[in-house]
């Protein structure tokens, strides 16, 4: 297996332009980090997810989100994006940790098509009430990662994510913003390996 130093690729989904970062170890249980609408890719190489991931032996994809960083528009809806991304990037089973407006990407795949994904990192995602009779249909294990002084989405929306599911539990991240890896990337960086290892 190789490691992958930090590249930058571009791909094309529905005839519009998709940028991604990775880093990790080819062949590795992969890592689909997605992000929220003030952050891009470049935001998880500059606060070092890229590198943690990889150190621990996992293959990190940062995406640029359509119409974010380097991607552009998108052609298709955000229901249907995210599951044309890993199918044309042939990403098996990812774990996808999914912040604050990428919810509206990450929620219908994993409550639409639970079976391709091995875990779902709820980082004060949009989009739970929305999907909130689905819920239950998530089979992978979940964490929701919320910051403490989270002012945009309430900390009962972790609560709501984590009973409807079967495997599910939370972690707060003391004197975190709505986007706890800015404001504790450490803490954050640890409740995602210790969940990652956690994972069959």
């Amino acid at each position: 297996m190789s490691m992958l130093q930090n590249q930058s690729h571009q791909v094309e989904i529905a005839g519009a332009a998709v940028h991604y970062l990775t880093e990790g170890l080819a062949g590795s249980r992969p890592v689909v980090l997605l992000h929220g609408a003030r952050f891009s890719s470049k935001t998880w190489m500059e606060i070092g997810t890229l590198a943690a991931l990889a150190k621990a032996g996992y293959l990190a994809y940062a995406v640029d989100l359509p119409g974010f960083g380097k991607s552009a528009e998108a052609k298709i809806s955000p229901e249907t994006w995210l599951g044309n991304l890993l199918t044309t990037l042939q990403i098996e089973k990812p774990v996808l940790v999914s912040p604050s407006m990428s919810g509206r990407y990450a929620l219908p795949l994993v409550t639409g098509e639970p079976e391709r994904v091995a875990g779902f990192v709820a980082v004060a995602p949009v989009a739970i009430s929305m999907y909130q009779e689905r819920l239950a249909q998530i089979q992978a294990p979940v964490l929701a990662i919320w910051g403490e002084n989270d002012q945009t989405i309430p900390l009962e929306q972790a609560d709501l994510l984590v009973k409807s599911v079967s495997r599910g539990r939370k972690v707060i991240i003391p004197g975190g913003s709505h986007a706890p890896y800015m404001s504790a990337p450490d803490a954050f960086h640890k409740a995602l390996l210790d969940f990652l290892a956690g994972l069959d």
